[in-house]
């Protein structure tokens, strides 16, 4: 792991257990407070704190599995860790809230069951609602420099807390003035306000689990940051997706057809490096350099593929072995361009006359005129027998 990420984990147990003792505190005080004082909807209020005190105890688990470095079973990491913890804490948030509205509607419909609170209850509900706010910033300062998904979602949950213990404040104090049905009411608007965080927990956790891809904005943002790499013609096929608190993405780089592969490559390479430098949640680039735009012919028809190397140096070979003017050049460099192939011959100035150079393109295209991925054929003449900017000892020669 790096220093970097062991840091970042520090921080976010850091906070998470700060958290952790805020909750507890709070939940044990607003229960106890609450059956004491009467208060339906301090009670209700205090088993929120607790699943704060349980969703904390998720973020602790899924920060810690999920920033391990990746190994051989997880080679893109664990971060899905945090996002199956953010899942269940949302399934928690509504189950909570289900049970909270269910008791105090119940309550409602049954008004020879309301009693007035005491008026403790409204100091606790003041001193939940100054201490849910200062973890709320606390954490929520701390996600956003670490890129934490998991604990923005938890310092929300601390922000639903504190605004649930506004409401009971309001409340209670409604309900000493006699209006004791209040109590009841801020219970029912308290789990409505925990349902609701949880509903957007699992649908932004659905949403990353089926690789839902970053908002548009932000595609067309990292579409111009590739093409502004020198070298880059356009770009295609970007596909991106979530992982955690990292971006995942795969980017078709258009480039200058003629080049060679390692210069191919290593603009492919700016490319990462550029957009890594520019987004910081942008983790994982896989490039794929193409010369041409193949949004159309990315996934052809297998009847109508071009044939490799092997195949076409045969074919060619057939087809001009038996011109006894013909010799076999010292590099052959195949282009697949626009559905055909270019075939570059590269001579030294020995073997051929640059005189006939055109002459020789020509005789050699109309004896191989029926391949019909053929397109054209060009002559090159170097003073060394192979040129230094095509030699490849893995290739094969006419």
């Amino acid at each position: 792991m790096s220093r970097n990420h062991e840091t970042e984990t520090r921080a976010a147990h850091k906070v998470t257990l700060i958290g952790m003792v805020v909750n507890a505190l709070n939940a044990a005080a607003k229960i106890l407070v609450g059956f004491w004082a009467n208060s339906n909807a301090l009670i209700a209020d205090g088993i929120h704190s607790l699943s704060d005190l349980l969703s904390d105890v998720l973020v602790l688990g899924a920060t810690h599995f999920g920033r391990q470095k990746a190994d051989k079973d997880h080679p893109y990491g664990h971060d899905r860790y945090e996002t199956l913890a953010t899942l269940l804490l949302g399934a928690i948030l509504i189950a909570v809230a289900g049970a909270l509205v269910w008791d105090s509607i119940n309550r409602l419909l049954s008004p020879g069951d309301l009693v007035v609170p005491g008026a403790i209850a409204l100091l606790v509900a003041a001193l939940s609602i100054l201490s849910k706010e200062w973890i709320y910033y606390y954490t929520l300062r701390i996600a956003n420099k670490i890129n934490s998904k998991l604990l923005k979602a938890n310092a929300w949950h601390h922000r639903t807390d504190s605004l649930s213990s506004i409401v009971v404040f309001v409340a209670v104090g409604g309900a000493l003035l006699g209006y004791a049905w209040l109590d009841q009411l801020a219970a029912v608007i308290v789990g409505l306000m925990v349902a609701r965080v949880g509903i957007k927990l699992i649908w932004d956790s659905l949403k990353e689990l089926v690789d839902t891809a970053l908002p548009p904005e932000e595609t067309q943002k990292i579409r111009a940051v590739a093409q502004s790499v020198d070298g880059v013609r356009d770009v295609h096929h970007l596909r991106t997706r979530t992982m955690g608190s990292r971006s995942l993405l795969d980017i078709h780089l258009q480039v200058a057809p003629h080049v060679s592969v390692s210069e191919g490559h290593e603009i492919g390479v700016w490319v990462a490096r550029r957009l890594r430098d520019e987004f910081d949640h942008i983790s994982d680039v896989t490039f794929h350099i193409d010369p041409e735009d193949d949004a159309e012919t990315d996934n052809p028809d297998p009847a109508n593929m071009l044939p490799l190397r092997p195949d076409v140096l045969a074919q060619l070979h057939q087809r001009w072995g038996g011109d006894e003017d013909y010799e076999r050049p010292h590099h052959t460099t195949l282009h697949y361009l626009d559905l055909g192939i270019d075939v570059d011959l590269f001579y030294s100035a020995e073997q051929v006359n640059s005189n006939n150079i055109e002459l020789l393109e020509q005789r050699l295209l109309n004896r191989a005129q029926d391949l019909h991925w053929l397109r054209q054929v060009r002559v090159w003449i170097g003073k060394n027998s192979v040129t230094p900017a095509t030699q490849n000892t893995h290739e094969e020669t006419l």
